[in-house]
C-alpha cells in the first residue's frame, strides 16, 4: 500500500506484477473503493504480464474523504488524482482500465493527456459527451433502492450492511451466482477500511466542470469496450455508443452479465485485456 499526494488529497493505492512489464491503472465506478477490483483479478492481469496499479477514489477507502454532501471536487479533479499516481510511481505511458464512472474519467484522461495514455479499456461504461440519441440508463428498481440512503441510520452497521447488500443484488446479472455470504464478507472488508462509509455517496452529486459534448469521438489510443448484456445500471447501448463513436473501437460482450465483474469471467478478461495492452 502507498500513499500518494494528489494537490494535498491523499490516495491510496496499490500494485501488483513488476515494474518492468506494462503499467495497467484501474479506475473504478463511483461510490467504490480499490476493492471494486478483485484481487483475483489483479494477479491474473499481472501474471498476463502487466503491472497492475488500483487505488481508492477520493471519498472511499483509505484516501480522503470529506463530510458526507460536502464534496469540494469535480470529476476532473478524480481524473488528476490518476495523474499524481502516474507521477508518483513515475511512469511515462500507461494503459487505463476504467469501469462504469471510472471509464468516464479514463476518457477523459485520455483526451487531456493523449501522449501519457496509450490504451484504453471501458468496462460498464457510457460515451463521455454523448450527443446522440438519448441513451438508457439506471434502473427504476436500483433508482428506488438508492433513494433510502438519505434515510440510512450510518452508525447501524447491520442496516447499512443489507443497503449495500441489495445494491450488489441489483446489479448483477443472471450469469452468476449470488452468495450472500461472500458479498457480506466483502461488505464488511469496504466498511472496515473507511472512517466515513457515507462519504462514499458524495460521488452521486459531483459535477462535471468542463463541457465534453462529443468529444469522445477525439480519443484516439486503442480503445476495448467491455460490456455486460445484462447491465442495469448502463444498459449495454452505452458500450456500443462508445465503441461506434471511437475509430476503430473493439467490442466484447459479456453475456448475461451486470454492472459487475463476475468471477466466472476473470479468467477470460485478464487474457483479453492483457492482449490489448501490451499490443498498443
Amino acid at each position: 500500500m502507498h500513499l500518494v499526494d494528489s494537490k494535498g488529497c491523499k490516495i491510496a493505492t496499490e500494485c501488483f506484477g513488476s515494474r518492468h512489464d506494462p503499467a495497467l491503472i484501474l479506475i473504478m465506478g463511483a461510490t467504490a473503493s480499490m476493492l471494486g477490483w478483485p484481487d483475483t483479478l489483479c494477479a491474473a492481469l499481472a501474471d498476463n504480464g502487466l503491472f497492475v496499479i488500483r487505488f481508492d477514489h477520493r471519498d472511499t477507502g483509505m484516501s480522503t474523504t470529506w463530510p458526507p454532501g460536502q464534496a469540494e471536487y469535480a470529476v476532473e479533479d478524480m481524473a488528476e488524482d490518476v495523474v499524481s499516481i502516474m507521477d508518483a510511481y513515475s511512469l511515462l505511458r500507461v494503459a487505463l482500465m476504467g469501469m462504469s464512472l471510472g471509464g468516464y474519467i479514463a476518457q477523459i484522461l485520455s483526451l487531456q493527456h493523449p501522449t501519457r495514455i496509450h490504451a484504453l479499456v471501458l468496462l460498464g461504461a457510457e460515451p463521455i459527451g454523448w450527443d446522440g440519441p438519448p441513451l438508457p440508463h439506471i434502473s427504476e428498481r436500483f433508482l428506488s433502492h438508492f433513494g433510502k440512503v438519505s434515510s440510512l441510520n450510518w452508525n447501524d452497521n447491520t442496516a447499512v450492511t443489507n443497503f449495500l447488500l441489495e445494491i450488489e443484488r441489483l446489479t448483477v446479472g443472471t450469469g452468476q451466482a449470488f452468495c450472500d455470504c461472500e458479498k457480506k464478507a466483502r461488505i464488511q472488508q469496504v466498511l472496515r477500511r473507511t472512517s466515513s462509509p457515507a462519504s462514499m455517496f458524495n460521488h452521486a452529486s459531483v459535477p462535471v466542470r468542463n463541457d465534453w459534448t462529443g468529444r469522445f469521438r477525439e480519443i484516439a489510443c486503442p480503445t476495448l469496450v467491455i460490456h455486460g448484456t445484462e447491465d442495469p445500471i448502463l444498459p449495454i447501448e452505452n458500450g456500443r455508443a462508445i465503441s461506434t463513436g471511437i475509430h476503430d473501437a473493439e467490442f466484447m460482450a459479456l453475456e448475461k452479465v451486470g454492472h459487475e465483474i463476475p468471477v466466472s469471467w476473470i479468467a477470460v478478461l485478464a487474457d483479453r485485456v492483457a492482449q490489448h495492452v501490451r499490443s498498443s
